[in-house]
């Protein structure tokens, strides 16, 4: 049997990883400023994580939701405390593609609408809903139109209350700082009249945290720059470290009832611990402190280079824009320097999102190799 041959592969074969280092089958380090499309929050392969999840794993991989499993509302309450979202409610999955499947399909219990407002430029997933509200054609099959997706531009407040006025709209899903589109963000008057405009057409307001939660911009959730409050916030990436597992938090508004929402493998014993090392690790190496901090210093160097016409993002979320398109820029970066970077729908900006641990050194070799492949 082959592999369905849906992914352009980089000639690099990964075997094991440490902290921002990953080494191929040939004993090359890459320094790692992708961590996997912002995967890898506390590093690779962090001793606390290996150990967490593995002695997990001796006294029990997986049991189903129908039994207790006290490791959930342990990583509730965790995640309540470091996120200040305490009043939340959790609900565990296995992706962020779920994650805003649920998302969306609770807004639509709780509205009893079906419309969805979701921007231009965004990516929300693959699946059904999620796909339908992301703005691709080319990975939206017919099957997932139709789903009733409208998509506006950022900061389009006119248009963003026409489309709300009309009645329909069970949810807005937004990401803070969109991700592969390019880094984009809109005004901090547009986020607070999306939230207040949500409230007064009976709207639920989806922050899609996907990629720029937990702790990766500097704040636990991006939204959290802007004071407001989202119905629902959809979490996976960095939440692992590379387990694979995703949630939504829930504000206490929306009342739960038995098989509302429902999952088998969502919430498991090795998901939980895997996410508990890392908000213990995120706490103890005080890692959104970090990326505040690497994220000055690396605007600083960037500012250096004349090639780079613009610097996007926050945190350790970060974009770099340049005048011609990056793809061939980032193949050397790779193949010649060793370093592992991130492109986006904007053909001409190359993203930046390493683990939560890297350090100004590493920084410094990434400029240094920009500037080499530059000249």
């Amino acid at each position: 049997m082959n592999l369905f041959d849906v992914y352009p592969l980089y000639d690099v074969t990964p075997v094991k990883g440490s902290d921002v280092w990953v080494y191929d089958k040939n004993e090359t380090q890459y320094l790692d400023l992708y961590g996997g499309h912002a995967v890898i929050s506390i590093g690779h392969s962090h001793p606390e994580y290996v150990t967490k999840v593995s002695t997990q794993l001796q006294h029990l991989g997986f049991y189903s939701n129908a039994v207790q499993n006290p490791l959930q509302q342990t990583l509730a309450k965790k995640l309540g405390e470091l996120s200040n979202c305490n009043n939340y409610q959790l609900f565990l999955c296995n992706s962020g593609a779920e994650a805003n499947e649920n998302a969306l399909k609770l807004a639509s219990f709780k509205t009893g609408k079906s419309r969805v407002i979701a921007f231009k430029n965004g990516f929300h997933g693959r699946t059904s809903a999620a796909v339908a509200a992301t703005d691709n054609q080319a990975i939206i099959a017919p099957i997932n139109k139709q789903q009733e997706v409208t998509l506006i531009n950022l900061n389009d407040q006119q248009t963003l209350e026409k489309e709300l006025a009309k009645g329909d709209v069970c949810a807005v899903i937004i990401e803070f700082i969109q991700g592969v589109g390019g880094l984009d963000e809109a005004s901090t008057d547009f986020y607070q009249s999306l939230y207040t405009l949500c409230k007064k057409y009976q709207t639920l307001l989806i922050a899609d945290e996907v990629q720029s939660g937990f702790g990766r911009t500097g704040d636990f959730f991006a939204f959290q720059k802007y004071g407001i409050t989202p119905d629902i916030i959809s979490v996976a990436k960095g939440m692992g470290n590379g387990f694979p597992v995703g949630g939504i938090l829930i504000h206490p508004d929306i009342i739960p009832k038995y098989g509302m929402l429902g999952t088998t493998f969502g919430g498991n014993h090795l998901a939980c611990s895997a996410t508990l090392a890392v908000l213990e690790v995120m706490q103890k190496e005080q890692l959104m402190d970090n990326a505040k901090k690497i994220s000055s210093y690396f605007m600083e160097k960037v500012s250096e280079i004349p090639q780079v016409k613009k610097i996007k993002g926050r945190g350790l979320m970060l974009g770099l824009e340049f005048d011609f398109e990056v793809a061939e820029l980032r193949k050397k970066m790779i193949y010649e320097k060793h370093i592992f970077t991130g492109g986006s729908s904007n053909k001409k900006l190359i993203r930046i999102l390493p683990p939560l641990t890297v350090q100004k050194k590493h920084i410094d070799q990434f400029i240094q190799a920009l500037k080499d492949l530059l000249k």
